[in-house]
């Protein structure tokens, strides 16, 4: 095991409630409205796939949701830009999987205008050796083919690569690829059974350490 692949969007930086924001002002436009909850539920799909999915919920017709969906990454990308906040851990966790000599790599289904700004407030390209984007593939999370796609990048098998998510979409798309799964989930959702099928869940990117990565490595 030698490669690590890291989710975006809610585990490297607090995106979500910026999503979340960007869509309600969609929605708001058009007349509808999804609880918190509800919007949890659509979280790790990309933004086609959360707007065919919530437009499918509320019977709308479907014709504009290219130009809707460019306007939510825009605006989220505005946002990100003016209050985006990268989570705790984040330098800590690239430098101890490069101190590990393991091969980094970046896997989201947002568009790579936003892998790009967020790569760049974060201030972590010196540390991948690929990025990879959902948004052109056929599926998306929980679809395993993005952190396949980063594996392939990468000259790692699945075998050889520990994934870190946040979303439930996004575990079951790391666990259907048949990698190591370490969660790092919202503090509300972490008493969620499903995390169950996740080799190691976390409060905190800080908190991974030598001892999390042996388990891992020693588990068949």
């Amino acid at each position: 095991m030698n490669t690590v692949i890291f989710d975006m969007d809610g585990l490297l930086i607090d995106s979500e409630p910026l999503w979340q924001e960007a869509a309600d002002e969609i929605f708001n436009k058009i007349g509808i409205s999804i609880t918190t909850q509800q919007y949890e539920t659509s979280t790790g799909l990309r933004t086609s796939e959360f707007l065919d999915y919530w437009f499918t919920y509320f019977n709308i017709d479907k014709k504009n949701i290219v130009e809707l969906e460019n306007e939510i990454v825009e605006s989220v990308i505005d946002k990100v830009k003016i209050k985006g906040v990268m989570f705790s851990g984040v330098d800590y966790i690239f430098k101890f999987f490069k101190n590990q000599n393991f091969k980094i790599g970046l896997a989201s289904s947002s568009p790579l205008s936003l892998i790009n700004t967020v790569v760049e407030i974060a201030n972590i390209e010196k540390y991948l050796n690929a990025v990879s984007s959902a948004q052109y593939l056929e599926y998306g999370k929980p679809h395993p083919q993005v952190f396949l796609d980063c594996a392939k990048e990468l000259n790692s098998a699945p075998n050889q690569c520990i994934c870190f998510e946040d979303s439930i979409n996004g575990m079951i798309a790391v666990k259907s690829a048949k990698m190591k799964c370490v969660v790092v989930p919202a503090h509300h959702q972490s008493k969620d059974l499903r995390w169950s099928i996740a080799d190691i869940k976390l409060t905190s990117l800080q908190d991974f350490n030598e001892l999390h990565l042996k388990n891992i490595l020693d588990k068949k």
